[in-house]
């Protein structure tokens, strides 16, 4: 049997509930986060990010790396002169030059990062054990001197000899580093590993754990760590980051305030944070992401969806308001009575048993189809079975969009109740522009907000058949709609309208006057 913590028969985790400021988090989403394949953030979006950070009560933001360049540099002095809350770093390699740079960028503070693993001692620097220690001293003192916080990470440290790592460290702390920190630089570590060597740094002082999840260990990792004695934990939003990444923030920071009670950040940006870094570095959520995904509070079993309407705590850990969140009823193969029935009230469509009986085994034998069943399909549903003519309030009547050798535009033609309505927009892209269009034609009708908006295609093939799904909201009321077509302007612009033509409808069904003798005196 695996023998985690040593024999410890106390629970090793107990030390970090002992205050509210036992864990604290460094944010290398701007360093670490950007070096995975393909992301490049602007100036505008790490600093938008930085101060999203900064309202989470996150005490460290690694702002980037100011060796870089002067591109980097200046992306860096951007943070540094929104004089956030937070102690903002910079990484700096084993040199003075980048302490130097890191200055200049008017810092609070640097990681200086040096070789710890004979790989990177004897064969990335070429140096030696002696002169790795040395060095790392007077880079310290250094650093100190310039009043910078100061932390020193063993590059490949859980590949490192434990006892030279020891050592390394132990010269950082003597010559007046804040901390040490243990780095999985490759995610290579098992949690026995962790818990072995952040045990013995954390007997020299304070130490930081920095874990990659190549092995799927990296949360695993940081638990072994801080049952070790580490106190600050290294991570990026999203889990985002080089190779398989890094292990995600808002899952540790969740996981001790649920587990244990420890507050780390405030929860409640956590999901607007999860989408701003997602749309800023296009890495999309993927759908089971803990957290922060599509379906993390998302029910579509008939069973679960029953249990959650009369408890909201029967299948969830902790209420998605906790994180920013909102739960949602989805409609599928698996879909109950309850969860139809919850789902048509919430578009204030009542029905018999009879009824309802009779919708439900529709959605399901849609929901068998590999289709999920969105509310513009219940509504089309729930209309058929009762008899009931649908008016539409706006209809799409002709969409033109081109893109080609200039700035994309589109028009469109769209009818408003009984009036015809045209309208013309640019944008980013056709979809975009046509979009725009919409918006232009519907004025003040279209003040709905576009909550998500999804693509997948679902035939192979330059003529692919795409799927475009869309949530829109409007006051309290919410929509999703799909719809399918080979291209893929027009999908958009379908979905938009049938979804805004959902929602006005009801607006209209709400305004609608009551009828005169309704209204005569008695």
């Amino acid at each position: 049997m695996v023998d985690l913590f040593g024999g410890n028969p106390d629970n090793p985790l107990a030390s970090i509930v002992d205050s509210d400021d036992s864990v604290q988090l460094l944010d290398t989403t701007l360093r670490d986060g950007e070096q995975a394949p393909g992301v490049s953030l602007t100036p505008d979006e790490k600093a938008d990010i930085a101060r999203s950070l900064d309202r989470a009560n996150i005490e460290f933001i690694e702002a980037g790396s100011a060796c870089t360049g002067e591109g980097e540099r200046e992306t860096i002095r951007q943070v540094t002169a929104l004089d956030l809350d937070a102690t903002v770093t910079s990484f700096a390699r084993g040199v003075q030059r980048d302490i130097d740079l890191a200055l200049d960028c008017d810092v609070d503070g640097v990681t200086i990062v040096v070789p710890a693993s004979d790989k990177h001692v004897e064969r990335k620097v070429g140096t030696t054990h002696d002169e790795v220690v040395e060095k790392t001293g007077d880079l310290v003192t250094y650093a100190k001197d310039h009043d910078l916080w100061v932390e020193v990470i063993g590059e490949d440290g859980s590949r490192a000899d434990l006892d030279f790592l020891e050592r390394l460290m132990r010269e950082a702390l003597d010559s007046g580093a804040d901390r040490s920190c243990y780095a999985d630089t490759v995610g290579h570590a098992t949690p026995e590993t962790t818990y072995e060597y952040v045990s013995r740094l954390a007997e020299l002082g304070p130490v930081s754990t920095h874990t990659h999840d190549d092995l799927g260990l990296g949360m695993t990792n940081v638990w072994a760590s801080l049952a070790a004695g580490a106190d600050l934990v290294h991570g990026t939003i999203n889990g985002i980051g080089e190779r398989a990444g890094n292990v995600a923030l808002e899952e540790v920071a969740i996981a001790l305030a649920h587990g244990y009670g420890v507050e780390t950040m405030d929860l409640d940006e956590v999901y607007d944070l999860a989408q701003q870094v997602s749309h800023a570095t296009g890495v999309p959520l993927p759908p089971n992401k803990a957290v922060v995904g599509e379906n993390a509070f998302t029910h579509e079993s008939g069973i679960h969806t029953d249990g959650t309407l009369k408890d909201d705590t029967m299948y969830e850990p902790y209420p998605p308001e906790m994180v920013g969140r909102e739960r949602r009823l989805v409609l599928g193969k698996h879909a109950g009575r309850a969860g139809v029935r919850a789902a048509l009230d919430e578009h204030d469509v009542d029905v018999s048993e009879e009824d309802l009986a009779a919708i439900v085994e529709r959605v399901k034998r849609l929901g068998d189809r590999d289709k999920r069943v969105t509310d513009a399909d219940l509504l089309a549903i729930a209309e058929d079975v009762q008899g009931r003519e649908r008016d539409r309030h706006v209809e799409l009547l002709d969409l033109t969009a081109a893109s080609g050798g200039g700035t994309p535009t589109a028009s469109v033609r769209i009818r408003v109740g009984t009036e015809e309505r045209v309208a013309s927009g640019t944008g980013s892209g056709p979809v975009d522009a046509a979009v725009k269009a919409v918006r232009a034609a519907l004025g003040s009708d279209a003040d709905a907000q576009l909550e998500s908006y999804h693509v997948d295609a679902i035939t192979g093939g330059t003529d692919a058949v795409v799927t475009v799904e869309v949530e829109m909201s409007k006051g309290d009321r919410t929509v999703t709609v799909a719809t399918s077509d080979s291209d893929i302007t027009r999908c958009s612009v379908e979905a938009m309208v049938e979804a805004l033509d959902r929602l006005l409808a009801s607006d209209a069904v709400e305004d609608e006057p009551e009828p005169e003798d309704a209204l005569a005196d008695d």
